[in-house]
């Protein structure tokens, strides 16, 4: 298994913009001892309501929704590029299907209400905070929509907190679980 040590939110090492559009990562959760896993490449960090938040969109029809929804945590996990043909698979198989992360020969680590993998490099395990489906009429750039949603399939959008746990810390801001696997670097 990975030691996993903690940082503070600022010591993540790249901008979102690469880490998430780019990079990409996993939304995790777990219920009923089962994890279940999804790519992502939309989201972001900033501050809202005076504290760090990470957000996420995951389409209603995604299997991991029923995971995120089960539980009041979720993990967003990021990996180095040599995992990324796993993060590629995650992103188009089901695990209502199969049993993708066995496929892939990642190793799921359930920690209280959060889950992510030992092949991480980099895990934030987040509380949620906010839940809402984007609507089509609240589009106010409607060619967006229509690009990104040409049946109007709409994502639902969930704001998250970090929260402190075995693998994070707590930040002078309040925020904070994030976690990073130690390689000798």
């Amino acid at each position: 298994m990975s030691q996993f040590h903690k940082i503070s939110p600022e010591a993540l090492g790249s901008d979102p913009f690469t880490k998430i559009g780019k990079d990409w990562m996993l939304i995790s959760a777990h219920k009923d001892g089962v994890v279940n896993t999804m790519t992502a490449s939309w989201g972001g960090m900033g501050i809202l309501w005076n504290k760090k938040v990470v957000f996420a969109f995951i389409r209603p029809q995604r299997y991991t929704k029923e995971f995120v929804d089960a539980n009041d945590t979720f993990t967003l996990t990021f990996f180095d590029e040599k995992h990324r043909d796993a993060l590629r698979y995650f992103g188009v198989k089901s695990g209502r299907d199969e049993d993708k992360i066995a496929n892939m020969k990642f190793h799921p680590i359930i920690d209280g209400n959060a889950a992510y993998f030992e092949e991480a490099k980099q895990v934030l395990v987040c509380r949620k905070l906010f839940a809402q489906y984007m609507l089509p009429e609240n589009f106010i750039d409607k060619e967006m929509m229509q690009k990104n949603y040409p049946n109007e399939n709409t994502y639902n959008e969930k704001m998250k907190e970090g929260i402190a746990a075995k693998i994070g810390v707590i930040c002078h801001s309040g925020w904070a679980r994030y976690a990073e696997t130690y390689r000798g670097y």
